[in-house]
């Protein structure tokens, strides 16, 4: 049984609390924290966005359509689904020669609720455009031009797009493919699934993509290709947090205060990946009841906190996540959420001291 990750307080005494496990390792492997069983396949959903985006860069297809620092930032996204997440995503598919009719995420309505309302008072509906995966899907899209060699006919490139999201479309072997070599798992032989937004999810370990976030974060036991198209994706992200999430997000939020220092990346069901490239390290949470904003962010502020050295602001801004007052409607504090002493001792002091497991 994995131990407590994060504990919910009122009157100071538990109400309720969340377990899971977490995984720290650095680019060659080697185990700096392991919390719980991080050798379980779990399915990362949207965490491993970035990976998925580093055949978009390695192809050309990224430079050979002049995407910028917003459309890479939002190929690697779960977005809000606001006004500039929609244009942004929009005008990648329209370097590409398509529309939004292409994309086959799905639709859904915008997670930012003042985003959403605004579309139901102009008795509008959303679009795919405003689906978190609309870039990402975008971004496979741009992909499928590189892979069918840049023929200049729309009508063939729809042909050719179609059907992107099957396991055997040629964009989504090249996506295989990146995940397998970043991760260094047998995706072969994983239980496979079907994520919301339709493409292929494979069940991996938090050990093997704490490893692909390392790499992603170093370089080390990358090809040059990924190599090359990590540091693009990177450095867009950490120029472009918006994208990545959007208003009041904790991805966007982190990484407009801490920059390239951490690149962070939330999924459904309580998943949760980091690359801290300043010390090569990858991060990758699992809540095992799947909770997201009120667990999983909860758990990663933390590790982050641990594996950075932060001045005393950005300590107490991370703090404001990884320990935070509870309040009602009436601005009474009522408890507090917060990282259980558990995680804290089990995450290293310094990014050069061995832990044992927990």
């Amino acid at each position: 049984m994995n131990p407590t990750l994060v504990e919910v307080l009122r009157g100071g005494a538990l109400e309720s609390h969340h377990a899971g496990a977490v995984a720290v390792i650095d680019a060659d492997g080697g185990v700096l924290a392991a919390v719980g069983d991080i050798d379980r396949p779990i399915f990362p959903r949207s965490a491993v966005k970035a990976l998925q985006a580093l055949p978009l860069v390695e192809s050309n297809a990224a430079e050979r359509l002049r995407l910028n620092d917003d459309e890479l930032a939002l190929a690697c996204a779960s977005h809000n689904g606001e006004p500039e997440h929609v244009r942004t995503a929009a005008g990648m598919l329209a370097k590409a020669g398509v529309d939004a009719s292409v994309l086959e995420c799905g639709v859904h309505w915008p997670y930012l609720d003042t985003v959403a309302r605004e579309i139901a008072a102009r008795h509008e509906a959303p679009t795919a455009l405003n689906n978190n995966c609309s870039g990402k899907h975008a971004g496979f899209v741009c992909l499928a031009c590189a892979l069918m060699g840049w023929n200049d006919s729309g009508l063939n490139l729809r042909q050719y797009v179609r059907g992107y999201v099957a396991p055997e479309h040629p964009v989504m072997l090249e996506v295989t493919d990146a995940l397998q070599a970043t991760t260094g798992f047998d995706l072969a032989h994983a239980p496979r699934g079907i994520d919301g937004c339709s493409v292929p999810t494979f069940a991996i370990p938090l050990r093997h993509l704490a490893l692909a976030f390392a790499r992603l974060g170093s370089g080390v036991g990358l090809r040059e290709g990924h190599v090359r198209a990590a540091r693009r994706l990177r450095d867009a992200v950490a120029r472009s947090p918006f994208m990545v999430a959007g208003t009041g997000r904790f991805d966007t939020r982190v990484i407009e205060r801490l920059g390239e220092r951490v690149f962070c990346k939330v999924g459904a069901e309580g998943v949760y990946c980091a690359a801290v490239p300043e010390h090569g390290l990858g991060v990758a949470i699992k809540v095992d009841d799947g909770n997201n904003a009120r667990a999983a962010e909860v758990a990663m502020a933390a590790v982050i906190e641990a594996l950075l050295p932060l001045n005393d602001a950005d300590a107490s801004f991370m703090r404001g996540f990884s320990d935070l007052t509870l309040r009602n409607w009436n601005g009474i504090a009522v408890g507090a959420l917060r990282a259980s002493d558990a995680l804290r001792r089990a995450l290293p002091a310094r990014p050069d001291s061995r832990q044992t497991s927990v």
